[in-house]
């Protein structure tokens, strides 16, 4: 029986592989280019390579961003609140490892606070830092959520994915109208049916 690898999670400051220079990676667009059958020395696409290169630094910014950082700054004080934190529309904007293509959507992320709670804006951070790599829409719901449960030990997790891909709405099958929804559920998200539900009710609401 045959087994697919898991696919390794690359976190900040672990080695990684040798990145091309700025050059090399100005070379691999205007190769695209003429590939396509275009001309890269046309007046149009000749400065189309640095800015090719300049979006993939920002869209790929995640690589060099660590979550871990994101969540350790936390408080222990929460005045006797013991129910959900939930945060709402997310916007994602990643880009799929198969096609490299972009998926769009909203994240809802959801935790039950243990002994630590953090600034609800580095779980948005969070989201954003697995968002920004090459990805598959399950693998960044998992990513998501293991990167809460790891530092804040929280009672429960609960993270929604909704997101339309452009590999399927401009290629391929060419659906237009269609989104893929993703959840995973831990601690008492996991083992409370009737909070499970409150959850996926209040972030849809």
């Amino acid at each position: 029986m045959s087994t697919t690898p898991a696919k390794p999670v690359l976190v900040a400051n672990e080695e990684a592989p040798q990145r091309p220079s700025r050059e090399q990676a100005l070379d691999a667009v205007r190769t695209l280019i003429a590939w396509a059958g275009d001309d890269p020395a046309r007046p149009g696409l000749i400065d189309t390579p640095k800015r090719v290169v300049d979006a993939y630094g920002e869209w790929f910014d995640g690589y060099d961003a660590d979550a871990g950082k994101e969540l350790s700054r936390t408080f222990e004080d929460v005045t006797g609140y013991d129910d959900m934190v939930i945060l709402r529309d997310i916007e994602i904007e990643s880009h799929c490892e198969h096609h490299m293509a972009p998926f769009l959507g909203k994240a809802y992320v959801a935790y039950l606070p243990g002994e630590k709670v953090v600034g609800i804006s580095k779980l948005a951070r969070v989201v954003e830092i697995f968002a920004r790599r090459l990805q598959n829409q399950e693998t960044l719901t998992n990513d998501i959520i293991e990167a809460i449960e790891s530092h804040l030990q929280p009672r429960g997790v609960a993270v929604l994915v909704d997101a339309a891909h452009q590999c399927m709405t401009t290629r391929g099958v060419h659906h237009r109208h269609v989104t893929t929804i993703t959840t995973r559920f831990t601690g008492a998200f996991k083992t409370d049916q009737a909070l499970a539900e409150r959850f996926l009710k209040l972030a849809k609401g």
